[in-house]
């Protein structure tokens, strides 16, 4: 650490004396006077800025720059990999190695209406995991059936609500812990039978009367909201996984989780050149992919929307304000992308989707939080192609539907015929 005196003013000249030659202070006052210099001016600013300071120190004749530099390099190399470590744990390559969910959930977990509210789903806004499982309870309608809340990203990179109840409603904004009054998820997870130490991650499926993780599996937590809530659903006979295409739901989540989903971690946490440009290019390959195939195809299994499309769309709209500045995915831009573009765009503007997006929080998540990444903490403006009004432009992609009469698959949800009759500017979100 500095020593203190480098951050004070210069001292004048004119307080230093020699202790065996004291000055006489009664001979010749006026040639002492003449010959004086001059008294400094005073500093406008006895309080400098404490940067302005170190800087002027660091950089003036004290330090060789050649040295300064390689030390600071040095050091700043050494703490990031430390940050890293913790951050994002690699392997020995320096890939990004996503630690695996603590709590998975049984298929056979079922809930009947009377005791539905026994659920409740913790979430954060910035998370795509978490997202998924926000928009799959909108499409469901089990917003009234099992509440949520809404977690805030804090400083230390934990989870924590906020100490008074916000409410915004044009959007979903994080706010207090609505069922157990903690401060921090990690608090939530502690009061499990037993405790917990590990990972607080959302998203989270709470137990209320058992006090316990049922699940922070996001795909195992969106999996039962889907199918396992049925008799508590305002729309049971939406499935957003049928039988007939569950071979085609597995393939495409087995292109989209490695190389989509993790790939935009893969490249951002990457810690070795040789790590990101293998991920680089695995995420371009799958998108180029899945690009060429929504050219004749308006979702990833034909003309219905299934938990495939959930998961790609909350990566997909992520991209553009976060991955490709942050995470350093520069090869393109999904806005450059049409079939994507489009895609993206088709599946935003239905209604419950867009209730589910905070872009503004997304990007506050990223560029204000993950400190290793953006140690200045400066967001960069919202892109053009990413503001709602963009977002909402048509993208004709009807015509993509193979059958008759599926002209757009939540027909049931809006309106005769598949119109969309709602107003999006309308539509608001329910905790």
């Amino acid at each position: 650490m500095l020593n203190s005196s480098f951050l004070g003013s210069s001292i004048p000249t004119t307080t230093f004396t020699h202790k065996h030659n004291p000055p006489k202070l009664n001979h010749h006052p006026t040639i002492i006077s003449l010959h004086r210099s001059p008294p400094p001016q005073q500093n406008p600013n006895p309080n400098p800025n404490f940067i302005t300071t170190i800087s002027k120190f660091l950089w003036g004749p004290s330090l060789p720059p050649q040295l300064l530099i390689s030390t600071v390099r040095s050091t700043w190399s050494t703490t990031w990999q430390i940050m890293m470590s913790q951050l994002a744990p690699s392997d020995p390559s320096g890939s990004y190695t996503r630690p695996t969910s603590q709590f998975r959930a049984k298929s056979s977990y079922q809930f009947s209406r009377q005791n539905s509210k026994n659920l409740h789903l913790y979430v954060g806004l910035p998370c795509p995991w978490a997202h998924r499982t926000l928009i799959v309870r909108a499409l469901k309608g089990l917003q009234d059936s099992i509440p949520v809340s809404i977690a805030a990203p804090g400083i230390d990179g934990s989870w924590i609500f906020l100490n008074s109840d916000v409410r915004n409603n044009d959007k979903l904004v994080p706010g207090l812990d609505n069922v157990n009054g903690c401060r921090s998820l990690k608090e939530v997870y502690k009061l499990r039978a037993g405790g917990y130490s590990g990972r607080s991650t959302v998203p989270m499926l709470w137990d209320v009367e058992k006090k316990d993780v049922v699940c922070n599996e996001s795909y195992d937590i969106i999996e039962l909201l889907n199918g396992s809530f049925n008799s508590i659903a305002l729309n049971p006979d939406l499935d957003l996984s049928p039988p007939e295409l569950k071979k085609d739901i597995e393939k495409w989540n087995a292109i989209i989780y490695p190389s989509v989903n993790n790939g935009v971690y893969r490249c951002g946490f990457a810690q070795s050149q040789e790590a990101y440009d293998k991920a680089v290019n695995e995420l371009f390959d799958a998108l180029d992919l899945i690009d060429n195939h929504l050219g004749t195809s308006r979702y990833l299994c034909g003309d219905r929307l299934t938990l495939s499309d959930v998961c790609l769309f909350t990566t997909l709209i992520r991209f553009d304000i976060v991955y490709n500045v942050m995470f350093k995915c520069t090869k393109k831009k999904i806005v450059e992308c049409p079939n994507l573009h489009g895609y993206m765009r088709d599946i935003y503007q239905i209604p419950e989707v867009a209730t589910t997006c905070n872009l503004e929080a997304v990007m506050d998540g990223y560029y204000k939080f993950l400190f290793p990444l953006n140690p200045g903490n400066i967001r960069p403006i919202m892109p053009g192609g990413c503001e709602n009004e963009a977002l909402l432009k048509p993208h004709n992609r009807e015509s993509l539907s193979m059958a008759e009469g599926k002209k757009y698959f939540f027909k049931n949800l809006f309106g005769p015929g598949g119109a969309r009759t709602r107003d999006l500017r309308l539509i608001r979100p329910t905790l």
